[in-house]
């Protein structure tokens, strides 16, 4: 059997000038090329993980806007699950907001799964759990 891997995820969103700092700013990707698809999008990268943000004004939007653990998501994996928190709780992220605050976070520093889990949302309400490489 090949090897295999996963290449990217694709993410709808409403406005894609609004959808990419969250992913460049708050996480750190990389704005890499993408073919001129006849639909508006960008691709990016950070280090093997893409995530492709197309526009797609009536698409499919998670309908609850509150962070949460249990929802369809994402992760990527992260080397230092310190600074990650800490690059987060900079761009204004933080557990201790509101529970319907766009900006709240869930921090797992000790999951059942094995390893430190954050989950966020980006502009278009999509969770992404955030995780750690080690296990403690």
């Amino acid at each position: 059997m090949d090897s295999a891997y996963l290449h990217h995820v694709s993410v709808p969103t409403k406005d894609v000038a609004k959808a990419v700092p969250f992913y460049t700013n708050v996480l750190g990707f990389k704005v890499i090329a993408r073919p001129d698809f006849a639909t508006a999008g960008c691709w990016l990268k950070l280090g093997s993980v893409e995530v492709h943000v197309t526009l797609v004004p009536d698409g499919t939007f998670p309908a609850n806007h509150v962070v949460g653990s249990d929802d369809i998501h994402f992760a990527i994996r992260f080397g230092n699950f310190q600074a990650l928190v800490d690059r987060v709780n900079s761009k204004g992220y933080s557990p201790d907001l509101p529970h319907d605050d766009p900006k709240r976070i869930i921090i797992k520093p000790k999951s059942m799964a094995g390893y430190s889990q954050l989950y966020i949302m980006d502009y278009d309400f999509h969770l992404i759990e955030l995780n750690a490489a080690f296990k403690f």
